[in-house]
């Protein structure tokens, strides 16, 4: 076997590795063009796609339940998270763990919720969590009325800005957060059936999985990630505002699907979803810095998004036309007929 044909089958192996190489490239880029351009700079550019990371790794979930799923929810459960942190906490450390409980038990719901939609009363996941987000998006709004302020607790404050040994915390607890999620991909049952679920949800019933259980957990886990993204991301701003989780809607999405996970389910990379991340973040980094404005930023990133599902779409048709491509007939003698 050529070396070539080794690496390209390794790469297949790894998708992962293209973000990654993405990654560095866009970086050496950036470091030319600007001179100023450093580890200082890595640190806040690791900061913002720490968020962006935890968002993707739940909405990684629930594209790898395939069929189409996408959690269009993201956006609204982050902001309600981010108001309700405000609400329940009130800016008291005493507060953070029964607020902290209270708002991922609103994750839960809104995840049951969407998968009640999406199992139980069979409509597109596409169409069930975009209703779901409308009607939490009204939540949100109602409750800036009564947010008694912009107060954070000191406690999450230190997680969401603090350093360890020059590393921002919420780097650490997001590099955790893909350590746990690439264990429960690859060591636990649950990543089998949930890969099982997405290349084939008909032979993986038949099988015996209960695949409505396993659709509903990526749902509800995608929900309760939201939920503490946002959280987190309040008291990193330091306050809420009602378009903050919007950005992570497109974005969430773009991560998952740079970092090498098939956006027709079936298989995920947490390690992807990591480097995806990062560089989508070092794309709009690049665009702040030539000037960009918002609206042409917005559609530079849907363009990348685009060509990575047309290349991926593309792949798939000639893998599955390669699979069913008819084998040639070859001439039988008559002996070999008996």
């Amino acid at each position: 076997m050529s070396l070539a044909r080794k690496i390209g089958e390794w790469s297949s192996r790894n998708r992962w590795i293209w973000a990654a190489v993405g990654v560095v490239l866009l970086w050496a880029i950036l470091a030319l063009i600007t001179n100023r351009f450093s580890l200082q700079s890595l640190s806040g550019v690791a900061t913002s796609a720490s968020f962006l990371l935890l968002a993707g790794l739940g909405q990684m979930l629930v594209i790898t339940t395939g069929r189409g799923n996408i959690d269009l929810s993201v956006a609204s459960v982050i902001t309600l998270s981010a108001y309700l942190a405000l609400i329940f906490i009130r800016g008291e450390d005493a507060f953070v763990l029964p607020g902290m409980l209270a708002i991922l038990a609103v994750g839960v719901v809104v995840g049951l919720a969407n998968a009640t939609l999406v199992v139980i009363f069979r409509i597109q996941a596409i169409i069930a969590t975009l209703a779901t987000g409308y009607i939490l998006a009204t939540g949100y709004v109602v409750a800036n009325r009564y947010i008694p302020g912009f107060e954070i607790a000191p406690s999450l404050h230190v997680v969401s800005t603090e350093r360890v040994a020059s590393v921002p915390i919420i780097v650490i607890i997001a590099l955790l957060a893909t350590a746990a999620v690439a264990w429960l991909l690859n060591r636990t049952a649950y990543g089998r059936t949930l890969s099982a679920v997405g290349q084939n949800i008909r032979a993986a019933r038949l099988a015996g999985v209960r695949t409505g259980r396993v659709v509903a957990v990526a749902f509800v886990a995608s929900s309760v990630i939201s939920a503490l993204t946002g959280v987190l991301l309040g008291a990193y701003i330091g306050g809420a505002f009602l378009e903050m989780g919007q950005p992570y809607l497109l974005q969430s999405i773009g991560a998952v699907v740079l970092g090498g996970t098939l956006i027709f389910g079936g298989s995920a990379t947490a390690l992807g979803t990591l480097f995806g991340s990062v560089l989508l973040v070092l794309v709009v980094t690049t665009m702040q810095i030539a000037g960009l404005p918002p609206g042409t930023q917005d559609v530079v990133q849907g363009v990348v998004i685009i060509a990575v599902l047309a290349l991926a779409g593309g792949m798939a048709i000639q893998r599955r036309h390669g699979a069913t491509k008819p084998v040639a007939a070859h001439p039988t003698k008559p002996d070999e007929i008996a």
